[in-house]
């Protein structure tokens, strides 16, 4: 198999076989087109000809977002004609950028598209100042290294907004969380369900809605009902993302507003033993190649 790798890739082997060195870089470049980022990179190291084409900004212009310049200067306060590739920009957008406070933005590895994440910090939280209802958790399991957990409340409400020139696409708004709170012991993972209650009784109402009319609202209980005391809801002791709903993006140039919430306010019982982490932004291509497990995030 080496062998036979080495003659495609070395023109001067003794029967003068054509091999991949002898594919003009230009032709390269056209198929490099129609493959991923990780995959480009992978077969740069094939020879010389893929190399150069690896680094083409044709090639990797068609991979940026088409308002990548917006973008660039928003996140990094960075000119794109500063003498920069657009294998280097790209380099640059697909690593986690902080955005706005605790808000994070990057550009998927696989397609180019955007990602955002919220960090629980910068959502409205009824009762989060009052250490009788909320606490925040530091943790390695979310990007922000820490999460909000309520004890216990009855006014259940989270709110936030967000303000980005998306790039035109469908995508999708999920709320991460997690019931039971959550610890290490002696290297393992350990969750504590003493104030998981009140989630079975009534529903959680999610909602959204963008600047250009925009609106999803979706209704979902986050716990199963539970016989007996006894533990047994799939929904318990792990991270769940709630879908909210999905927005499209038609204008590159303008901002987008979104407004989302989370509310639980029926006030004939209490609620807790809930962990928020975040909220997510997600092009709908990104979230249904993850679903279908075509690539890992």
């Amino acid at each position: 198999m080496g062998a036979s790798l080495s003659s495609l890739t070395d023109s001067s082997s003794r029967n003068a076989v054509p091999g991949l060195g002898d594919i003009p870089e230009s032709c390269v470049a056209c198929v490099f087109l129609y493959l991923t980022p990780p995959e480009i990179c992978n077969l740069a190291r094939l020879n010389r000809a893929f190399r150069g084409a690896a680094s083409s900004d044709a090639v990797w212009e068609t991979k940026l977002p088409s308002n990548y310049q917006i973008i660039l200067q928003l996140l990094l306060q960075l000119d794109a004609d500063q003498n920069r590739s657009k294998k280097d920009i790209f380099a640059m957008l697909s690593r986690p950028l902080s955005f706005d406070g605790d808000k994070l933005v990057w550009l998927d590895k696989y397609t180019g598209k955007v990602r955002m994440s919220v960090s629980a910090r910068a959502l409205a939280i009824t009762g989060i100042d009052d250490r009788r209802y909320w606490t925040w958790i530091p943790t390695e399991e979310s990007r922000f290294n820490v999460v909000a957990y309520l004890q216990q409340i009855w006014w259940f409400e989270v709110d936030g907004v967000v303000k980005f020139p998306f790039p035109p696409d469908i995508y999708l708004l999920s709320f991460r969380i997690h019931l039971g709170k959550f610890s290490r012991r002696l290297g393992r993972r350990v969750t504590n369900f003493e104030h998981t209650h009140g989630w079975d009784i009534r529903p959680v109402k999610f909602e959204m809605s963008t600047s250009n009319g925009q609106h999803a609202s979706t209704e979902c209980f986050l716990d199963d009902p539970q016989p007996d005391g006894a533990i047994i809801s799939h929904r318990r002791g792990c991270w769940i993302e709630y879908k909210v709903g999905e927005f499209i993006v038609s204008e590159s140039d303008a901002e987008t507003e979104i407004r989302f919430s989370m509310k639980q306010i029926d006030c004939t019982h209490s609620k807790g033993g809930l962990c928020v982490d975040s909220i997510s932004i997600t092009p709908l291509l990104v979230e249904e190649r993850r679903r279908r497990g075509i690539h890992k995030y």
